[in-house]
Protein backbone atom coordinates (compact mmCIF):
# COMPACT_ATOMS: atom_id res chain seq x y z
CA UNK A 1 0.00 0.00 0.00
CA UNK A 2 1.42 3.24 -1.04
CA UNK A 3 1.49 6.08 1.78
CA UNK A 4 2.89 9.52 1.42
CA UNK A 5 3.37 11.54 5.23
CA UNK A 6 2.07 14.50 3.15
CA UNK A 7 -0.02 12.97 1.26
CA UNK A 8 -1.59 15.85 -1.38
CA UNK A 9 -4.81 14.06 -2.38
CA UNK A 10 -5.71 13.94 1.74
CA UNK A 11 -8.27 16.80 1.33
CA UNK A 12 -8.94 15.73 -2.36
CA UNK A 13 -10.00 11.92 -1.01
CA UNK A 14 -12.53 13.88 1.60
CA UNK A 15 -14.27 15.95 -1.37
CA UNK A 16 -14.56 12.52 -3.71
CA UNK A 17 -18.22 11.81 -2.55
CA UNK A 18 -19.21 14.77 -3.87
CA UNK A 19 -17.42 14.99 -7.18
CA UNK A 20 -18.57 11.63 -8.24
CA UNK A 21 -21.97 12.68 -6.99
CA UNK A 22 -21.41 15.55 -9.45
CA UNK A 23 -20.69 13.46 -12.01
CA UNK A 24 -23.42 10.90 -12.03
CA UNK A 25 -25.57 13.62 -11.97
CA UNK A 26 -24.38 16.26 -14.75
CA UNK A 27 -22.08 13.80 -17.18
CA UNK A 28 -24.78 11.24 -18.60
CA UNK A 29 -21.79 8.64 -19.29
CA UNK A 30 -20.85 8.22 -15.44
CA UNK A 31 -25.00 9.17 -15.10
CA UNK A 32 -24.72 5.01 -15.93
CA UNK A 33 -21.83 3.75 -14.86
CA UNK A 34 -22.14 4.82 -11.37
CA UNK A 35 -25.56 4.20 -10.77
CA UNK A 36 -26.64 2.42 -7.62
CA UNK A 37 -23.29 2.85 -6.04
CA UNK A 38 -22.84 3.87 -2.59
CA UNK A 39 -20.86 6.98 -3.86
CA UNK A 40 -20.32 8.32 -0.25
CA UNK A 41 -18.01 5.31 0.81
CA UNK A 42 -15.81 6.33 -1.98
CA UNK A 43 -13.60 8.13 0.24
CA UNK A 44 -10.39 6.80 0.07
CA UNK A 45 -7.70 5.71 -2.64
CA UNK A 46 -8.65 1.83 -1.95
CA UNK A 47 -11.91 2.62 -2.90
CA UNK A 48 -11.66 4.51 -5.87
CA UNK A 49 -9.69 1.78 -7.38
CA UNK A 50 -12.41 -0.51 -7.43
CA UNK A 51 -13.99 2.07 -10.22
CA UNK A 52 -13.48 0.48 -14.01
CA UNK A 53 -10.74 3.20 -15.89
CA UNK A 54 -12.16 5.75 -18.05
CA UNK A 55 -9.73 5.14 -21.32
CA UNK A 56 -8.71 7.58 -23.76
CA UNK A 57 -9.88 4.91 -26.61
CA UNK A 58 -13.38 5.14 -25.17
CA UNK A 59 -14.18 8.98 -24.92
CA UNK A 60 -13.16 8.95 -28.59
CA UNK A 61 -15.56 6.13 -29.61
CA UNK A 62 -18.14 7.98 -27.17
CA UNK A 63 -18.01 11.10 -29.13
CA UNK A 64 -18.05 9.28 -32.71
CA UNK A 65 -20.99 8.00 -31.20
CA UNK A 66 -22.31 10.58 -29.03
CA UNK A 67 -21.03 13.71 -30.06
CA UNK A 68 -20.08 15.86 -28.97
CA UNK A 69 -18.21 15.01 -25.66
CA UNK A 70 -19.52 11.57 -25.75
CA UNK A 71 -21.24 11.93 -22.06
CA UNK A 72 -18.42 12.76 -20.68
CA UNK A 73 -18.78 16.34 -19.87
CA UNK A 74 -20.64 18.61 -17.31
CA UNK A 75 -21.08 22.73 -16.85
CA UNK A 76 -19.96 25.25 -19.56
CA UNK A 77 -17.29 25.03 -21.11
CA UNK A 78 -14.69 28.27 -21.36
CA UNK A 79 -13.54 26.28 -24.59
CA UNK A 80 -13.66 23.53 -26.22
CA UNK A 81 -10.54 21.91 -28.57
CA UNK A 82 -9.86 19.67 -31.10
CA UNK A 83 -7.29 17.40 -30.51
CA UNK A 84 -5.94 14.79 -32.87
CA UNK A 85 -7.99 11.76 -32.73
CA UNK A 86 -10.16 13.69 -33.15
CA UNK A 87 -11.09 13.68 -29.52
CA UNK A 88 -12.58 17.27 -28.46
CA UNK A 89 -11.79 18.50 -24.50
CA UNK A 90 -13.84 21.11 -22.84
CA UNK A 91 -12.54 23.32 -20.33
CA UNK A 92 -12.64 25.96 -18.46
CA UNK A 93 -9.58 28.33 -17.03
CA UNK A 94 -9.17 27.12 -13.56
CA UNK A 95 -9.22 23.40 -14.31
CA UNK A 96 -5.97 23.54 -16.05
CA UNK A 97 -4.26 24.52 -12.53
CA UNK A 98 -0.80 25.66 -14.52
CA UNK A 99 0.18 28.06 -12.15
CA UNK A 100 1.38 25.76 -9.23
CA UNK A 101 4.30 24.63 -11.88
CA UNK A 102 4.92 27.74 -12.99
CA UNK A 103 5.73 29.34 -9.91
CA UNK A 104 7.80 26.36 -8.45
CA UNK A 105 9.64 27.55 -11.78
CA UNK A 106 10.42 31.47 -10.49
CA UNK A 107 7.84 32.71 -12.87
CA UNK A 108 6.70 36.29 -11.40
CA UNK A 109 4.43 39.17 -12.40
CA UNK A 110 7.50 41.32 -14.06
CA UNK A 111 8.65 38.53 -16.22
CA UNK A 112 8.12 38.97 -20.34
CA UNK A 113 7.31 35.42 -21.36
CA UNK A 114 7.20 33.66 -25.04
CA UNK A 115 4.21 31.72 -25.07
CA UNK A 116 5.73 28.75 -27.90
CA UNK A 117 2.86 26.55 -27.49
CA UNK A 118 -0.17 26.73 -30.29
CA UNK A 119 -3.20 28.33 -29.21
CA UNK A 120 -4.65 26.39 -32.44
CA UNK A 121 -7.21 23.72 -31.71
CA UNK A 122 -5.22 22.18 -29.16
CA UNK A 123 -5.10 23.75 -25.57
CA UNK A 124 -1.60 24.07 -25.20
CA UNK A 125 -1.16 27.76 -25.59
CA UNK A 126 -3.93 28.84 -23.15
CA UNK A 127 -3.56 26.06 -20.72
CA UNK A 128 0.04 28.07 -20.33
CA UNK A 129 -1.69 31.76 -20.98
CA UNK A 130 -4.50 31.61 -18.45
CA UNK A 131 -1.70 30.72 -15.61
CA UNK A 132 0.77 33.52 -16.50
CA UNK A 133 -1.80 36.14 -17.23
CA UNK A 134 -3.07 34.85 -13.49
CA UNK A 135 0.89 35.52 -12.33
CA UNK A 136 0.49 39.00 -14.08
CA UNK A 137 3.10 37.97 -16.09
CA UNK A 138 3.42 39.94 -19.80
CA UNK A 139 2.74 37.13 -22.74
CA UNK A 140 4.28 37.20 -25.92
CA UNK A 141 1.82 34.71 -27.70
CA UNK A 142 4.27 33.60 -30.56
CA UNK A 143 3.27 29.95 -30.89
CA UNK A 144 6.08 27.33 -32.20
CA UNK A 145 6.58 28.47 -35.69
CA UNK A 146 8.08 31.46 -37.53
CA UNK A 147 11.38 31.39 -36.35
CA UNK A 148 12.65 34.00 -37.71
CA UNK A 149 10.04 36.54 -36.38
CA UNK A 150 10.26 35.07 -32.65
CA UNK A 151 13.52 35.64 -32.89
CA UNK A 152 13.56 38.98 -32.93
CA UNK A 153 10.80 39.83 -30.91
CA UNK A 154 12.64 38.21 -28.17
CA UNK A 155 15.58 40.24 -28.54
CA UNK A 156 13.66 43.54 -29.46
CA UNK A 157 10.75 42.71 -26.50
CA UNK A 158 13.45 41.80 -23.39
CA UNK A 159 11.78 38.44 -23.53
CA UNK A 160 13.16 36.69 -20.44
CA UNK A 161 11.08 33.79 -19.59
CA UNK A 162 9.67 30.81 -22.31
CA UNK A 163 6.89 28.45 -22.13
CA UNK A 164 6.81 25.84 -25.08
CA UNK A 165 8.01 22.52 -26.28
CA UNK A 166 12.10 21.67 -25.74
CA UNK A 167 12.54 21.28 -28.95
CA UNK A 168 11.48 24.73 -30.32
CA UNK A 169 13.90 26.37 -27.33
CA UNK A 170 16.31 24.32 -28.74
CA UNK A 171 15.57 25.91 -32.36
CA UNK A 172 15.88 29.60 -30.85
CA UNK A 173 19.27 29.08 -29.41
CA UNK A 174 20.60 27.63 -32.24
CA UNK A 175 19.12 30.47 -34.38
CA UNK A 176 20.05 32.87 -32.13
CA UNK A 177 24.03 31.10 -31.90
CA UNK A 178 24.09 31.55 -35.38
CA UNK A 179 22.84 34.98 -35.95
CA UNK A 180 24.91 36.70 -33.09
CA UNK A 181 21.13 37.83 -31.54
CA UNK A 182 21.71 38.75 -27.53
CA UNK A 183 18.58 36.95 -25.41
CA UNK A 184 17.44 38.39 -22.04
CA UNK A 185 16.03 34.48 -21.64
CA UNK A 186 16.62 33.96 -17.90
CA UNK A 187 13.91 30.89 -17.48
CA UNK A 188 12.29 28.16 -18.72
CA UNK A 189 9.62 25.80 -18.07
CA UNK A 190 9.34 23.38 -21.00
CA UNK A 191 6.21 20.99 -21.79
CA UNK A 192 5.07 18.32 -24.24
CA UNK A 193 8.09 16.19 -24.94
CA UNK A 194 10.97 14.74 -22.81
CA UNK A 195 13.98 17.43 -22.08
CA UNK A 196 17.03 15.81 -22.89
CA UNK A 197 20.12 16.03 -20.69
CA UNK A 198 21.96 17.89 -23.54
CA UNK A 199 19.47 20.65 -23.78
CA UNK A 200 19.36 21.14 -19.58
CA UNK A 201 23.01 21.47 -19.67
CA UNK A 202 22.98 24.01 -22.42
CA UNK A 203 20.71 26.45 -20.87
CA UNK A 204 22.36 25.97 -17.35
CA UNK A 205 25.23 26.90 -19.19
CA UNK A 206 23.39 30.55 -20.79
CA UNK A 207 22.08 31.15 -16.91
CA UNK A 208 18.76 29.74 -18.34
CA UNK A 209 16.83 28.33 -15.16
CA UNK A 210 15.04 25.15 -17.45
CA UNK A 211 12.91 22.54 -15.33
CA UNK A 212 9.44 20.16 -17.25
CA UNK A 213 6.37 19.96 -16.19
CA UNK A 214 3.77 17.65 -17.30
CA UNK A 215 0.24 18.28 -18.75
CA UNK A 216 -2.81 16.88 -20.88
CA UNK A 217 -5.48 18.54 -22.82
CA UNK A 218 -7.90 16.22 -20.42
CA UNK A 219 -6.35 16.97 -17.57
CA UNK A 220 -4.51 20.29 -17.19
CA UNK A 221 -1.40 20.26 -15.15
CA UNK A 222 -0.39 16.58 -13.76
CA UNK A 223 3.38 16.97 -12.16
CA UNK A 224 6.18 19.06 -12.56
CA UNK A 225 9.77 19.73 -11.43
CA UNK A 226 10.82 20.88 -8.32
CA UNK A 227 14.11 22.35 -6.86
CA UNK A 228 13.93 20.05 -4.58
CA UNK A 229 13.79 16.00 -4.83
CA UNK A 230 13.84 13.39 -7.79
CA UNK A 231 11.23 13.13 -10.31
CA UNK A 232 8.29 15.15 -10.64
CA UNK A 233 5.90 16.71 -7.83
CA UNK A 234 2.25 15.07 -8.72
CA UNK A 235 0.33 18.58 -8.81
CA UNK A 236 -2.83 19.43 -6.59
CA UNK A 237 -6.63 19.03 -7.83
CA UNK A 238 -6.15 15.50 -8.52
CA UNK A 239 -5.79 12.32 -7.76
CA UNK A 240 -3.01 10.23 -9.40
CA UNK A 241 -2.59 6.71 -8.91
CA UNK A 242 0.01 4.03 -10.60
CA UNK A 243 -1.58 0.85 -11.92
CA UNK A 244 -1.28 -2.23 -13.32
CA UNK A 245 -3.25 -3.07 -16.88
CA UNK A 246 -6.46 -3.95 -14.86
CA UNK A 247 -6.60 -0.64 -12.57
CA UNK A 248 -5.20 -2.43 -9.75
CA UNK A 249 -2.80 0.36 -8.20
CA UNK A 250 0.70 -0.94 -7.91
CA UNK A 251 3.14 -0.42 -4.91
CA UNK A 252 5.85 2.38 -5.16
CA UNK A 253 8.70 2.08 -7.10
CA UNK A 254 6.62 -0.12 -9.95
CA UNK A 255 5.85 1.06 -13.46
CA UNK A 256 2.53 1.36 -14.69
CA UNK A 257 0.28 3.33 -16.04
CA UNK A 258 -0.69 6.44 -14.79
CA UNK A 259 -4.68 7.36 -13.50
CA UNK A 260 -5.83 10.58 -13.11
CA UNK A 261 -9.19 11.45 -11.18
CA UNK A 262 -9.96 15.05 -12.05
CA UNK A 263 -12.11 17.66 -10.03
CA UNK A 264 -12.60 19.78 -12.88
CA UNK A 265 -16.49 21.17 -13.28
CA UNK A 266 -16.39 20.88 -16.43
CA UNK A 267 -14.73 17.93 -17.46
CA UNK A 268 -14.90 15.38 -13.90
CA UNK A 269 -12.86 12.89 -15.87
CA UNK A 270 -12.62 9.65 -13.22
CA UNK A 271 -9.71 7.34 -12.83
CA UNK A 272 -9.30 8.18 -16.56
CA UNK A 273 -6.27 6.13 -17.72
CA UNK A 274 -3.55 8.91 -19.16
CA UNK A 275 -1.90 5.71 -21.63
CA UNK A 276 0.92 7.27 -20.33
CA UNK A 277 3.96 4.96 -17.63
CA UNK A 278 5.27 6.38 -14.26
CA UNK A 279 6.16 5.28 -11.08
CA UNK A 280 6.14 6.58 -7.65
CA UNK A 281 9.10 7.48 -6.23
CA UNK A 282 9.97 5.50 -3.47
CA UNK A 283 10.34 6.97 0.30
CA UNK A 284 9.10 10.51 -0.71
CA UNK A 285 7.74 12.41 1.53
CA UNK A 286 4.94 13.95 -0.88
CA UNK A 287 3.84 11.98 -3.64
CA UNK A 288 6.39 12.52 -6.86
CA UNK A 289 6.62 10.32 -9.81
CA UNK A 290 9.81 9.38 -12.36
CA UNK A 291 8.53 11.55 -15.09
CA UNK A 292 7.03 9.94 -18.96
CA UNK A 293 8.29 6.34 -18.65
CA UNK A 294 6.84 5.42 -21.76
CA UNK A 295 3.59 4.38 -22.63
CA UNK A 296 1.01 1.56 -22.42
CA UNK A 297 -0.37 1.64 -25.82
CA UNK A 298 0.57 2.09 -29.28
CA UNK A 299 -0.44 6.09 -28.65
CA UNK A 300 2.93 7.86 -29.37
CA UNK A 301 3.51 12.03 -28.79
CA UNK A 302 5.48 13.76 -31.91
CA UNK A 303 6.75 17.26 -31.07
CA UNK A 304 4.08 17.54 -28.74
CA UNK A 305 1.28 16.22 -30.04
CA UNK A 306 -0.65 12.27 -29.93
CA UNK A 307 -0.58 10.39 -32.79
CA UNK A 308 -2.80 7.05 -32.37
CA UNK A 309 -3.18 3.97 -34.51
CA UNK A 310 -6.79 5.20 -36.08
CA UNK A 311 -4.89 8.21 -37.44
CA UNK A 312 -2.50 5.81 -39.58
CA UNK A 313 -5.57 3.59 -40.13
CA UNK A 314 -7.42 6.90 -41.54
CA UNK A 315 -4.50 7.47 -43.79
CA UNK A 316 -4.74 3.59 -45.20
CA UNK A 317 -8.49 4.32 -46.02
CA UNK A 318 -7.75 7.09 -47.85
CA UNK A 319 -5.53 5.41 -50.15
CA UNK A 320 -6.69 1.94 -51.31
CA UNK A 321 -3.56 1.18 -53.03
CA UNK A 322 -1.79 0.76 -49.41
CA UNK A 323 -1.95 -2.99 -48.79
CA UNK A 324 -0.11 -2.35 -45.42
CA UNK A 325 1.76 0.64 -43.40
CA UNK A 326 3.41 1.30 -40.25
CA UNK A 327 4.38 4.56 -38.29
CA UNK A 328 7.84 4.96 -37.43
CA UNK A 329 9.23 7.59 -34.48
CA UNK A 330 12.65 8.04 -34.63
CA UNK A 331 14.94 11.12 -33.89
CA UNK A 332 17.50 12.93 -36.28
CA UNK A 333 20.91 13.48 -35.65
CA UNK A 334 20.23 16.88 -33.83
CA UNK A 335 17.70 14.57 -31.63
CA UNK A 336 14.44 16.08 -33.18
CA UNK A 337 11.52 13.87 -33.33
CA UNK A 338 10.79 12.27 -37.26
CA UNK A 339 7.77 10.62 -38.46
CA UNK A 340 8.00 8.31 -41.49
CA UNK A 341 5.25 6.48 -42.89
CA UNK A 342 6.18 2.83 -44.46
CA UNK A 343 3.70 1.30 -46.76
CA UNK A 344 3.63 -1.86 -48.95
CA UNK A 345 2.29 -0.15 -51.89
CA UNK A 346 2.53 -0.24 -55.50
CA UNK A 347 5.68 1.90 -56.66
CA UNK A 348 2.98 3.89 -59.02
CA UNK A 349 1.56 5.11 -55.77
CA UNK A 350 1.16 8.92 -55.22
CA UNK A 351 3.61 9.23 -52.13
CA UNK A 352 2.96 12.93 -52.14
CA UNK A 353 -0.64 13.04 -51.69
CA UNK A 354 -0.48 10.08 -49.04
CA UNK A 355 2.01 12.71 -47.11
CA UNK A 356 0.01 15.45 -48.06
CA UNK A 357 -2.74 13.28 -46.13
CA UNK A 358 -0.88 12.03 -43.46
CA UNK A 359 -0.23 15.64 -42.06
CA UNK A 360 -4.02 16.94 -42.74
CA UNK A 361 -4.55 13.91 -40.59
CA UNK A 362 -2.48 13.78 -37.57
CA UNK A 363 -1.39 18.31 -38.34
CA UNK A 364 2.25 16.28 -38.27
CA UNK A 365 4.95 16.77 -41.34
CA UNK A 366 6.55 13.20 -42.43
CA UNK A 367 8.35 11.28 -44.69
CA UNK A 368 5.99 8.45 -46.83
CA UNK A 369 8.86 5.35 -48.17
CA UNK A 370 8.21 2.14 -50.07
CA UNK A 371 8.87 -0.76 -48.13
CA UNK A 372 8.11 -4.63 -49.17
CA UNK A 373 8.95 -6.19 -45.88
CA UNK A 374 6.84 -4.42 -43.42
CA UNK A 375 5.29 -7.56 -40.53
CA UNK A 376 2.13 -8.47 -40.89
CA UNK A 377 1.57 -8.62 -36.83
CA UNK A 378 -1.23 -5.65 -36.98
CA UNK A 379 0.80 -2.74 -35.29
CA UNK A 380 0.38 0.41 -37.10
CA UNK A 381 2.97 3.01 -34.52
CA UNK A 382 6.49 1.91 -34.01
CA UNK A 383 8.50 4.11 -31.68
CA UNK A 384 12.20 3.98 -31.75
CA UNK A 385 12.94 7.23 -30.06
Amino acid sequence: MNHWPCDPAALLLARLPAQLSYAREQAPAYTALLSGLPLDAINNRAALASLPLTRKSALIAAQAARPPFGGYAAGKALRVFASPGPIYEPMDAASYRMDEALTAAGFVADDIVHNGFSYHLSPGGFIFDSALQALGCTVFPGGPGNLEITLAALANLGVNAYVGTPSFLQLILDKADETATPLALAKALVSGEALSDSLRVRCRARGIAICQCYASAELGLIAYETDTGTGMHVAGGIIAEICDASGKPLPEGETGELVITSFSPVYPLIRFATGDLSAFVPGSQQQRIKGWLGRADDTAKVRGLFVHPEQVKAVLARHNDIHRARLILSHDDAGKDVMTLHIDAAASCDTAAIESSLKALTRLSGRVLLSNALPDDGRLIEDRR
